[in-house]
C-alpha cells in the first residue's frame, strides 16, 4: 500500500474514532463465560476511560479479571454494507482507578458527556476504570484491515490474498 493511501486510512480510522462515543465491552464472567455490554467512553494518551456503575455485571467482571475487548463500530445508519461497517477492535486490561486523583480524566467527561450529567454521576456509585490496549484491528470496509494502536502510531495493512470462496453446499 502507498504511503499516501495508508495515511488517508489513518486519517479516516481517527475520524472515526473521534466520532464514536461508546463502545461495545466483552468482558469474562466469573464462571468463563463471555458477557457483552457497553460504556461512553473517553480517549486520552493512548488509553481508554470508562465510568461504571457498581451495580452493572460488568463493574464486577472486571474487578474479577481485568481482561476486555473493546469494540467501536459504525453506526448501522451511516454504513453503505451491512457486511462492512467500519470498526475497530481492542485487546485491553482494565485497572480501577480512583475518582478523587483523575480530574484530567473528569474533565474529558464532561466535554464529551455534560459536565451536569458527570457531575451527578459522581455522586453515585460509579467507579473510573483505565482500559490500556495491548493489541487493536481497525476494519474501513472489505480488504482494508490494519493493525494499529489506539492513536494510529502503529498502523500497518493486512496484507491477504482475499477472502477465499467456500465451495458451494448441497
Amino acid at each position: 500500500m502507498k504511503q499516501q493511501d495508508n495515511d488517508k486510512m489513518k486519517q479516516k480510522y481517527m475520524n472515526f474514532i473521534d466520532s464514536v462515543q461508546s463502545v461495545v465491552l466483552s468482558t469474562i464472567a466469573e464462571d468463563g463465560s463471555p458477557f457483552g455490554s457497553y460504556a461512553p467512553y473517553v480517549r486520552k494518551d493512548g488509553k481508554l476511560y470508562i465510568y461504571l456503575s457498581k451495580i452493572a455485571q460488568h463493574y464486577r467482571y472486571l474487578e474479577h479479571n481485568p481482561c476486555v475487548d473493546v469494540l467501536m463500530i459504525e453506526d448501522e445508519s451511516r454504513t453503505g454494507n451491512m457486511f462492512a461497517r467500519q470498526r475497530a477492535r481492542f485487546s485491553c486490561q482494565a485497572a480501577k482507578l480512583e475518582n478523587e486523583a483523575n480530574e484530567d480524566i473528569f474533565a474529558e467527561f464532561e466535554a464529551s458527556f455534560g459536565s451536569s450529567l458527570i457531575h451527578m454521576l459522581r455522586g453515585l456509585d460509579f467507579s473510573l476504570f483505565e482500559l490500556s490496549p495491548t493489541e487493536g484491528r481497525y476494519v474501513a470496509g472489505f480488504g482494508q484491515a490494519y493493525d494499529i494502536d489506539l492513536e494510529a502510531l502503529r498502523f500497518d495493512h493486512v496484507a491477504r490474498d482475499g477472502h477465499q470462496q467456500s465451495e458451494p453446499t448441497m
